[in-house]
This record gives C-alpha cells, sequence and structure tokens, in this order.
C-alpha cells in the first residue's frame, strides 16, 4: 500500500467538517445537511442562487483513491475561502469547472502510471504540456488546463499529504511547443466568438418574425391545446346536462361540417398500444379530449366505437390538426396551412427561442439577466399622449455584485424586445412567475420543480432546434433565407455570443452610442445608455471596449495608408504627431495588427486619442474640447461641434461627408419659398458656416466645384 492511498483510508481532521460553511446558501437550504469533507460527492447545488442552475456536484469518486485527499483539500481550500496570498476568492460556478480540469490532470497522470504527484518531474510536464497542445482546443482552453495543474502547486501550502514537487509553470514558460502564456486576462466577453452576420441576419429575422407574426398562431394553439388536456370529472359521465356520447357526437358532427378527416394515430403511437379496435386507426384519444371525456368509454362501449367507425369511414383519417386558423402571413401568404396538433409541443419550444434571441440580442443581458425575468417585469412609459416612448426591462444582475443573490437592475429596450415579453409571459401559466420557465406544453414540465428555469444548455439546444427548423422550412418552400454554414459548417450558437455581438455591432457604427441609438430605433442617446443596465458590471464596459480596438483598427490602417486619409485641419499637425508615435509603438512592419488582445492591450496603455467619425476626426485634448472637459472620459460625439472646436481634423471621406451635406442643404434652399422663413434663415446660415469651414480647409463649398 501506498503512502497517500494509507493516508486516505486513515481517516482525515477534516472529516466532519462542512465543506460550504463559508458560502451563503439558499433561503431553503439547511447548512446542517450539506455535505462534509468525509463524502466522496459533495454537493454545490444549495449554494446556487441562480433559478436557471442546475444541481452542481463534486465527484471524487471520479479520481483514483490516491489522488483524492489532495484534490478534497485543494476543493475544500477553495470552497471554504482559504488561499494562499496573490489568489483570490472563486464562484462556485468556476469551482466547478475547475475540478473537471484538475480531473483531468489526474486521469492523465493514473494512466501514466506516476503513483505520487511528488514524483512530477520536467518530462511529465513536458509531456502534459504536449498532451494539451494535442486536444484540439482552443489557446484559451490550453491555458486553463495548465492552470488547473498548476494550482495542486499553488494550494501545496493548503495539502497535508501527496501535491507538486515544483512548478509546472517554469518548464512551460521555456517549452517552445507550449504555444502560449496562461491567460491574464479575466474578461471573459472578449474572448467569446461573435455570431458572423451572415449567420446573425436571417437568424434575427426568422426570430422577429416569430415573435411579430407567427406567435399569435402558436399562442391559441397551444390554448386549444391546454383546454383539451383539462378533463371535467363526472362519474356517470354527463356535464352540464350533456351525456358523454352526445359530446362525442357533437364533436363528430363538427368534424363533418368542416369536411375534416378524423385525426389518425401516429406510427408510434401504434406499435406502443397492445390493442387496435378500430379499423381506420383513428387517434380515439384526440376526439376524448375534445369531448371532454375519457378515452375508456370510447375504447370498451360498441355503441361509441360505431360512431366513430361511421364517422371516419365517411371522412377518413388524416393529422391531428388544431380548430384554430393560422393568420400570420409570410410573403403575402399563411406561413402554415395548418397546426398539427403534434407539433405544438416543439412550436412552442421554437417560439420561446424566439423570444431568448430577440431579448438577449436587442437587450444585451447577460444568459443570467435574461432568465432571471419574472412576469410584470415589463414597464412602458407613455408621453401624454398615451405614445409609448421607452420599454424598460427589470430583472437581477448577479456579474460584478457582491450579492450572491443578484441585485435588482434594469435595462431599456425597444419595442420588438417589449413584444418577446408579452409572448414570454402569454406562454406560461398565470401562477408562474419566471417568463423561461418550462413552458406547460413540455414534455417535461411535469417531471421538473414548479416554475423551474431552464439551463442554458437547455436553451442552447433549443436555438439549435430553431436554427435546424429555419432551414428545413426554407428547403421545403424553396426559399433563400435559410442560415448558412460558415466555413463549411453548422454555425453553434452560444447564450454569450449575442452580448458579445451587439457590442461589436454598436462599437463598429460610426458615432459610437449614437449608432447604436440608429440601428436598434431608440429615438435618443440616453435610451441608448440604457444597454449599460443599472447594475455595477453593466453593458457599457464591453462597447467601450470594442470601441477602442475599432479606433485601433481604423487607425492602424491610417498608418498603413497615408494618402486617403491625409488630415487637414485646426488638429491636423497634432494628429500627425501622435499617429507617428503610435506607430514608433507599435512598430507595424507593414501589417495591421490582427490579434485582439493584443489590439486590446496596446489602446489601453497607449491610446493616441484619435477618434475618426463620419464628419470629423477628433484629436482629442480636455483642455481644447467644446464638447467636455473630463480627460479620461474622450469626446462627446452627441456634443460635438465640428465648425468651432480646435481638436477638428478632417480626412478625405470627412470632407466628402460635409460635401455632400452641403449639396443636400443646397437642394432644400433651391425650394426655399416652400420653407418656413426662420427654417430658410437657419438653414441659410448653417450653409454658409459649412461653405466657410470647407474653405477654410481647401475644400471646394459648392457643388458646382466638386465636379
Amino acid at each position: 500500500m501506498t503512502t497517500a492511498t494509507a493516508h486516505a483510508l486513515a481517516g482525515h481532521p477534516l472529516d466532519d467538517e462542512l465543506v460550504l460553511a463559508a458560502r451563503p446558501l439558499t433561503a431553503s437550504a439547511d447548512l446542517a445537511t450539506t455535505s462534509r469533507f468525509r463524502d466522496d460527492i459533495w454537493d454545490l447545488s444549495p449554494a446556487l442562487h441562480m433559478a436557471h442552475q442546475r444541481l452542481l456536484k463534486l465527484n471524487f469518486t471520479a479520481l483514483a483513491p490516491r489522488f483524492r485527499t489532495t484534490a478534497k483539500e485543494l476543493f475544500f481550500a477553495l470552497l471554504r475561502n482559504d488561499h494562499p496570498y496573490g489568489e483570490r476568492e472563486q464562484r462556485i460556478q468556476t469551482i466547478h469547472s475547475l475540478f473537471s480540469r484538475v480531473k483531468a490532470f489526474l486521469v492523465w497522470v493514473d494512466e501514466r502510471g506516476v503513483q505520487s504527484l511528488a514524483h512530477l518531474g520536467q518530462d511529465d510536464f513536458e509531456a502534459y504540456d504536449r498532451h494539451v497542445t494535442t486536444l484540439g482546443v482552443s489557446v484559451s482552453v490550453m491555458s486553463t488546463k495548465r492552470a488547473a495543474a498548476r494550482a495542486l502547486w499553488l494550494y501545496r501550502s493548503k495539502l497535508s499529504g501527496d501535491t507538486l514537487s515544483s512548478d509546472p509553470q517554469i518548464i512551460w514558460d521555456d517549452n517552445p511547443s507550449g504555444g502560449t502564456r496562461p491567460s491574464t486576462d479575466r474578461r471573459g466577453e472578449n474572448r467569446t466568438v461573435r455570431i458572423p452576420e451572415e449567420v446573425l441576419a436571417p437568424l434575427l429575422t426568422w426570430a422577429l418574425r416569430w415573435v411579430e407574426d407567427f406567435s399569435d398562431d402558436i399562442l391559441r394553439a397551444q390554448r386549444e391545446w391546454m383546454d383539451a388536456r383539462t378533463l371535467t370529472n363526472a362519474p356517470d359521465g354527463i356535464i352540464d346536462g350533456v351525456t358523454a356520447f352526445e359530446r362525442l357526437a357533437a364533436v363528430l358532427d363538427r368534424y363533418r361540417a368542416a369536411a375534416r378527416p378524423l385525426p389518425r394515430l401516429t406510427q408510434q403511437v401504434l406499435q406502443m398500444l397492445p390493442w387496435d379496435e378500430l379499423d381506420l386507426q383513428v387517434n380515439v384519444s384526440h376526439l376524448a379530449r375534445e369531448a371532454n371525456m375519457h378515452v375508456s368509454s370510447i375504447k370498451k362501449q360498441g355503441a361509441y366505437r360505431d360512431l366513430v367507425r361511421a364517422t371516419a369511414a365517411d371522412l377518413g383519417v388524416g393529422d391531428a390538426c388544431c380548430w384554430a386558423e393560422v393568420h400570420g402571413l409570410l410573403d403575402g401568404r399563411p406561413w402554415l396551412p395548418v397546426m398539427r396538433s403534434d407539433d405544438i409541443t416543439e412550436y412552442v419550444r421554437l417560439l420561446q427561442a424566439a423570444c431568448y434571441i430577440v431579448v438577449a440580442y436587442l437587450s444585451g443581458m447577460r444568459d443570467s439577466e435574461v432568465k432571471h425575468m419574472k412576469r410584470g417585469c415589463l414597464t412602458i412609459w407613455c408621453d401624454d399622449d398615451g405614445r409609448p416612448v421607452r420599454h424598460k426591462i427589470t430583472s437581477q444582475a448577479f456579474k460584478g455584485e457582491n450579492n450572491p443573490e443578484g441585485v435588482e437592475a434594469t435595462w431599456i429596450v425597444n419595442a420588438a424586445a417589449a413584444k418577446a415579453i408579452r409572448v414570454l409571459e402569454a406562454l406560461q401559466a398565470q401562477d408562474l412567475d419566471f417568463l423561461f420557465a418550462l413552458p406547460p406544453t413540455s414534455r417535461f414540465h411535469r417531471r421538473t420543480r414548479a416554475g423551474s428555469v431552464q439551463t442554458s444548455s437547455t436553451t442552447i439546444k433549443a436555438m439549435t432546434s430553431f436554427m435546424q427548423w429555419i432551414n428545413s422550412y426554407c428547403s421545403e418552400h424553396g426559399r433563400t433565407d435559410g442560415i448558412p454554414q460558415v466555413n463549411g459548417r453548422t454555425w453553434q450558437l452560444e447564450t454569450r455570443q449575442f452580448r458579445r455581438t451587439l457590442a461589436w455591432s454598436i462599437a463598429r457604427q460610426p458615432g459610437g452610442s449614437i449608432a447604436g441609438a440608429i440601428q436598434y430605433r431608440h429615438h435618443s442617446i440616453q435610451m441608448f445608455e440604457g444597454y449599460a443596465g443599472t447594475s455595477a458590471s453593466g453593458f457599457r464596459p464591453e462597447v467601450e471596449a470594442e470601441a477602442a480596438i475599432a479606433r485601433g483598427e481604423k487607425l492602424g490602417d491610417m498608418i498603413l495608408n497615408p494618402a486617403p486619409h491625409k488630415l487637414t485641419g485646426p488638429a491636423a499637425e497634432e494628429a500627425e504627431a501622435r499617429l507617428a508615435a503610435m506607430e514608433s509603438e507599435v512598430q507595424f512592419l507593414g501589417k495591421v495588427i490582427t490579434d485582439r488582445k493584443r489590439l486590446d492591450r496596446f489602446m489601453r496603455r497607449n491610446d493616441p486619442h484619435i477618434y475618426p467619425g463620419e464628419f470629423v476626426t477628433c484629436i482629442y485634448n480636455p483642455d481644447r474640447a467644446l464638447c467636455r472637459r473630463e480627460a479620461a472620459g474622450g469626446p462627446s460625439l452627441p456634443d460635438c461641434q465640428p465648425l468651432k472646436c480646435r481638436n477638428v481634423a478632417l480626412t478625405s471621406d470627412n470632407k466628402d461627408a460635409f460635401t455632400a451635406w452641403l449639396g443636400r442643404l443646397d437642394a432644400a434652399l433651391a425650394n426655399a419659398t416652400t420653407l418656413a422663413p426662420y427654417t430658410r434663415i437657419r438653414l441659410t446660415e448653417q450653409r454658409d458656416d459649412i461653405a466657410q469651414f470647407l474653405a477654410a480647409n481647401d475644400t471646394p463649398s459648392t457643388t458646382e466645384e466638386t465636379r
């Protein structure tokens, strides 16, 4: 028996310690009943405060016995916040993820035949480094796998038994095959890939169609589906004086009046049922629900069977369909001929996925924030005439907050996202609060806790199904607006991608937050600022980071291609000096930085504070700025006074924009007789100011001169 195994079997001084004693627990949790050190499986769920998260456990039985004590001591220290100097507190979810990576390392060590962690040496660390680089995972994942193994060294003072005898990072830093150093950038948002435009455009278009055009059809079908499954128990089959036989006859008469075939059994049901008493295989369960009676009455009584058999002989059998008509239009025609009853469960699931896509993308909310929306979370502010002005969502924010239960936060959204909220409220039963609980039509609805919120993985599966439906529908109807593959592969949606993509889209639009307001149909800059939410970790930092990277890319292009970006104007000389300093720092060597992390790091350290825009390029100096005086804030583009500010420089594109604007003013003044006097005077003054500004900057001031 090895020393490590003997130590594991002899008991441990921490055996009776509660592993979650230092963690805030949910209101329903009892600390005394939570996991103890001696347990081989630690349940972390009592410390989970997000409604969309499920059971999280650390299963030490997956490890070789000789490594279990060491692993338990490591994760006990992490959970009890007993960290060595310099190590930070980690969330429960992060610890759970770390466990899987530590387990992978220990399994690799076990398969390598090493009996003790202390026996691992340089050759072993180099071998693990090569193993990690051959897994086909991203650079960041490789970095986290190495970091997980190194945790056994960093926490060695907390481990009483076996642990690493040297720091593996020394080997990995010196090993060329290691590829990269462990990442110190903890801002996971910027490492998330954005959704390609060729995927996002049709995806959002179809999601909006489902929310705005198709949702009413699905909601009506869902109500019919629910009503048909609400049986009234009457011992004698009489309800409000009407017998079961009379109700069944009325249902069959309805089919006759509509010349509609009776619903047939699916092949799956036929294979499962031991009986088949109806010659034409009619779905009598469906008819029984419509007649508000028990299906056994039709199966056991000859008069009922004869009535159904005779009707089926006249009408035939076909798919079970809802009585609710399809009103939603696509290109002027109903998007479905009829709504099949067997499809309602799936359509409700897909509608919920479409609502998620609309809300997540058009709000900038994180997955946890979307999942904590409750009935009544939407508030609409109206003007004095009752017209909607702003739509506000209230939910819980968790990231960046000190309270593990989250804090209340608000987001300003547009009318499309508000419509999605109303659809979600209609999908759920009135007594359910969470909008992303499993809908009542779900086959798993009765198997889960009442009001249980969908996990992130469930949402990802639903969005994947939504994309598959889109492509199947387009293929069936000969449409060309399906979702294409990217590099020969189907794009895999993740919940974090929507926030990342929105930040990228806004930052790449001219004017930053102004573009955000225009792009997403907001009516003021203040409404766009609502995207940031009111939590401590809002959306604005992501937009600002993306904007800085976008500026870095633009400035790199100005350095590499100076001719089309020749600067003139009051701040042109200073702009050239800043660009020259930037070029010497970056050392472009004929190419632009394409690595996001490197460009982000450069802009944070050496930002030249040059802000390219549509009409001007701002060479920001707070001492001369007319928009704002705060040095750290950068220019306030909504308050820009380009004709007066000494921070202005002009590229050829800026001059073209001014010239085009001047042309529009000339066109408006050509019909001056139709303008009000005050408007005509103001437009004339504006036209003269622009003409003088362009003349002062060596630019033709009339449309005639520009031809």
